[in-house]
């Protein structure tokens, strides 16, 4: 087995795929991330396994080469999709620098799995037909480009923008995005403590105030739809669930 970088999914254990954990089984060493589940971890029976929040990027680089040259079967598990905001690319452009095979196995994205957990669609004919995806600060650890984002039509999705939201919001706001315009903050969906609220942009901030990381921030009419309740109440209705959905809190 080459390196293997491994998306664990949004949460929930049960939403790593098939050949996912196939590899996670197999592994001789794991790199983890801390948002990983540690029902995932502990599938890695006989692996040795590296928390990555004890190591810099650079170390992790390292740590994948190493044990890549060495033959061994290493997996780095990462939550939600290692491709999008989960620098995989970084990894991956390591181990091809250093002449290492690897593979990339997808997993379902933040960006998509928690608003569709929640209840909430990106995409909905009529109301939003374009997706903008951005981190909660601009990738050189500026701000972000509001009066862009301000004009863009559909849904904007923020990721690991909780800390900064009431500044967020009132940059979209002053920039020309409408304060009344819906938004919705999703936390720790799939996961024990679960939350999410409705609000307006201009306040979503107060709303959110006491809701945990990991959190997905989105802006847009699919937030108003009224999903998130109608999903509610049909879960508390259903007479029998999946033991991974009726395990979360509703």
């Amino acid at each position: 087995m080459t390196v293997v970088i491994v998306g664990a999914g949004p949460g929930d254990p049960g939403l790593i795929t098939v050949r996912g954990l196939e590899l996670v089984e197999a592994a001789e060493v794991l790199v983890y991330d801390r948002l990983v589940s540690a029902e995932l971890v502990a599938k890695a029976c006989d692996a040795e396994l590296v928390a990555r929040d004890e190591l810099t990027q650079r170390q992790v680089n390292d740590v994948l080469v190493r044990e890549g040259r060495r033959g061994r079967a290493v997996v780095r598990l990462k939550g939600g999709d290692p491709f999008v905001f989960g620098r995989g690319g970084e990894e991956a452009a390591a181990l091809a620098a250093a002449g290492v095979a690897f593979e990339v196995v997808p997993g379902l994205s933040t960006l998509t799995a928690v608003p569709a957990l929640a209840g909430i669609p990106l995409t909905h004919r009529g109301t939003s037909a374009q997706v903008t995806v951005v981190t909660g600060t601009a990738g050189d650890g500026g701000d972000l480009d509001y009066a862009h984002l301000a004009v863009t039509p559909g849904t904007l999705v923020i990721f690991m923008g909780l800390r900064r939201l009431e500044s967020i919001a009132r940059n979209l706001i002053s920039s020309g995005r409408s304060a009344a315009e819906p938004a919705a903050a999703i936390s720790k969906v799939s996961l024990p403590g679960e939350r999410v609220v409705v609000a307006t942009l201009g306040s979503i901030a107060a709303a959110a105030a006491r809701l945990e990381s990991p959190a997905v921030v989105i802006v847009g009419a699919v937030a108003a739809l009224g999903l998130v309740d109608s999903a509610r109440e049909l879960q508390r209705a259903a007479p029998t669930r999946v033991a991974s959905v009726a395990n979360r809190p509703s």
